[in-house]
């Protein structure tokens, strides 16, 4: 993906992980993520990483103290979900179904909704919850 598909984006969802390496992995072969820049941190942390999916951007890193967030599994509890716009209704499926097979925990199989969209969601092993549907919210046109 070029540079200039990045410069596009302007939300990146940023996510802390108590194992960050652990959710690097499982996001890759689980949800075909691929990595676009690890750092790492003290220790066997992560300071700071990209992974890269369709083309857009999240961000990730291991626990930190202070204001720079917990993750689900250290609160108990779903904090926020992560919305990954793909393109069409068979690669919704076929995501699902590759998550299905690495035994991952569904929380929303595949369903088409009233506003037109296929969509799943699954949780990852550190309690974050990631949707994936055909929907693409518009700023400028409401739907």
């Amino acid at each position: 993906m070029d540079t200039v598909a990045w410069q596009s984006q302007r939300i990146y969802p940023a996510l802390r992980y108590d194992d960050a390496k652990a959710a690097i992995e499982w996001l890759v072969s689980v949800l075909g993520f691929e990595q676009h820049v690890v750092y790492a941190g003290e220790g066997d942390t992560v300071a700071h990483a990209q992974l890269n999916l369709g083309g857009s951007l999240i961000m990730l890193g291991s626990v930190k103290d202070g204001a720079y967030g917990r993750s689900p599994k250290a609160l108990g509890d779903v904090t926020g979900t992560v919305y990954i716009a793909l393109d069409t209704a068979a690669e919704v499926d076929a995501l699902h179904a590759c998550a299905k097979a690495s035994a991952a925990e569904i929380m929303r199989e595949p369903c088409d909704t009233e506003y037109g969209s296929r969509e799943f969601s699954v949780r990852d092993p550190e309690g974050q919850i990631w949707s994936f549907g055909t929907y693409r919210p518009s700023a400028s046109t409401p739907h």
